[in-house]
């Protein structure tokens, strides 16, 4: 296959994996934005619920929440299949090869404090300026695999964004040229875009984390630590902060 028709093509599949996936999530929340933005109560009056139950039978509930978290992780099936190698390790093309899990494991989580203090302070500097949303969690009580769910959402959610929007997205943006700051700041962001719908400090903030993910990706090349940051991040957004919602509610504009 010829070069050109090869770039064609990978930018064919790259237009594919992200509106199958996190590209569908930057036009939802362009949406939800200009919903919010637009009505006649300010931003900073309005909220959005944090994995809001889909149903009120806890049956259904446990069940539309697991349905949609393995839809969810289909595109990423869908990427790994693309970047498979035949020769171990199966999955280098996407930084991941197994070689050192503590040793990524123990930089991830050194990630969380780094990203993760001031990525709260923004969000309450975002509520007290009227610039964000109320993010309004749900009650951790509410059925006996509420926690264990919400600990599966900040995995789908860890693995989604980083394998798409880091691990595919560079290999695939290298591979039609892109120089490596054109793809950390494309990357990050549509990273900022799909967080649109919880305000503009929201989108600047994970802009801010996407650009230094995507700089230590491309100077490491190992994705494991990113995934393992982000999904701390998120079992803290998604378990710590309901518990701090309910202790601290003015804190947190409740």
């Amino acid at each position: 296959m010829h070069e050109p028709q090869t770039r064609r093509r990978l930018a064919w599949e790259i237009a594919i994996v992200l509106l199958l996936s996190l590209g569908a999530s930057a036009l939802w929340s362009v949406l939800q934005f200009a919903d919010v933005s637009t009505r006649e109560a300010p931003i900073g009056e309005q909220q959005v619920a944090l994995n809001p139950s889909r149903s009120d039978r806890a049956w259904l509930d446990l069940a539309y929440q697991l349905t949609g978290i393995l839809l969810d992780l289909v595109p990423v099936a869908l990427v790994i299949w693309l970047l498979w190698r035949a020769r171990r390790p199966h999955l280098s093309a996407l930084g991941i090869d197994g070689a050192r899990p503590w040793r990524d494991t123990a930089s991830g989580t050194a990630l969380v404090l780094i990203i993760g203090i001031p990525g709260l302070a923004l969000y309450i500097a975002g509520r007290a300026m009227g610039l964000t949303v109320n993010v309004v969690p749900s009650p951790l009580d509410a059925h006996w695999f509420t926690v264990p769910l919400l600990l599966l959402s900040a995995l789908r959610a860890g693995l989604t964004e980083e394998v798409i929007v880091i691990g595919y997205l560079f290999e695939r943006l290298r591979r039609i040229g892109w120089s490596p700051w054109a793809i950390i700041v494309s990357a990050a962001l549509l990273r900022g875009v799909y967080h649109l719908y919880q305000g503009v400090p929201a989108m600047l903030g994970n802009i801010a984390m996407g650009l230094l993910f995507g700089w230590l990706y491309q100077r490491t090349g190992r994705l494991v630590p990113l995934i393992v940051a982000h999904t701390l991040i998120d079992v803290a957004v998604f378990v710590g902060y309901p518990w701090a919602y309910a202790s601290f509610p003015v804190l947190f504009g409740g």
